[in-house]
């Protein structure tokens, strides 16, 4: 690996991951029509880090809303260890700890069923209409009413909902970004809440995901001359993915959000033509 592909490979892991695109989409269809397949087993470590990278990204970009709601997680422990008479409804920011925790149930209730789903999904033909309904769903949430829900009157059925959104968000081509966005504006959220809870949402699955696949990344040979390379690629991740984070929060909050629609349209169309026309050639 150069320090050119770490660069290209951290750009291309902050914009994907953060836009309404599908990262596993467009890295499955990578894999496909560039004959990629390979690339995870030799640099598994590399493609843990550049996750890594954008998850501080979030963490910097609602590092205010982290620590008020880091605190409030423990003042909601004391309160009840020591319940106040006459107590008033819980903070906005406890209120959304306890949104994101019933958020993420789902993503347990799949995980038996998981590795089915990916694998029935896992080919460029399902990739490419899965990339189709999800520039539907990113043209159809930007036409929907205003909403006026946030973390103080967004109910526990909102978050659940939204939360089972994400769990289909992870089949390949479903952007995981795109879906809990839109589920959150049919649910009624204020635009910039839905983009808001849709990443902090993200944290606690793409943090597990992280750590479980470190794990098993350390497990292999590390090559110490690889790891600036590496370092470069997280570092790249981190910052684009930064940038792309206030992107979405401004087309989000203009209504402009479904301007990604058509090129899930474009990408999906084409590679599912390419899909369809390249074998015939190949016969």
């Amino acid at each position: 690996m150069s320090y050119l592909q770490a660069i290209f490979l951290g750009l291309v892991q902050g914009i994907a991951e953060f836009l309404p695109i599908s990262s596993s989409g467009h890295l499955l269809l990578f894999q496909t029509f560039f004959h990629m397949e390979n690339y995870e087993e030799g640099h598994m470590l590399f493609s843990v880090l550049l996750h890594f990278g954008t998850l501080v990204a979030v963490c910097v970009y609602y590092w205010k809303d982290l620590v008020d709601m880091v605190l409030e997680f423990f003042r909601g422990i004391k309160s009840l260890a020591r319940p106040e008479k006459g107590q008033s409804a819980p903070p906005p920011a406890r209120r959304l700890v306890m949104l994101i925790v019933v958020a993420t149930v789902p993503l347990f209730l799949i995980l038996p069923v998981k590795g089915l789903m990916e694998k029935a999904f896992y080919n460029n033909i399902a990739v490419s209409f899965a990339l189709l309904v999800t520039g539907c769903l990113l043209f159809f949430c930007d036409r929907l009413a205003k909403g006026r829900k946030n973390a103080k009157n967004a109910t526990v059925l909102d978050a659940f909902l939204v939360g089972v959104a994400q769990a289909i968000g992870t089949i390949p081509g479903i952007s995981r970004s795109g879906i809990t966005i839109s589920a959150g504006m049919l649910r009624g959220f204020d635009r910039k809440f839905a983009v808001r809870f849709s990443f902090l949402m993200s944290l606690p699955a793409v943090l597990g995901a992280t750590i479980l696949e470190l794990a098993d990344a350390l497990g292999g040979t590390i090559d110490p001359a690889l790891i600036p390379k590496y370092a470069v690629g997280v570092v790249v991740s981190g910052v684009v993915g930064y940038f792309a984070i206030r992107l979405v929060n401004l087309l989000s909050d203009k209504g402009k959000f479904g301007m990604f629609s058509y090129y899930c349209w474009v990408v999906g169309l084409g590679s599912l033509i390419a899909g369809l026309v390249v074998p015939i050639f190949n016969q």
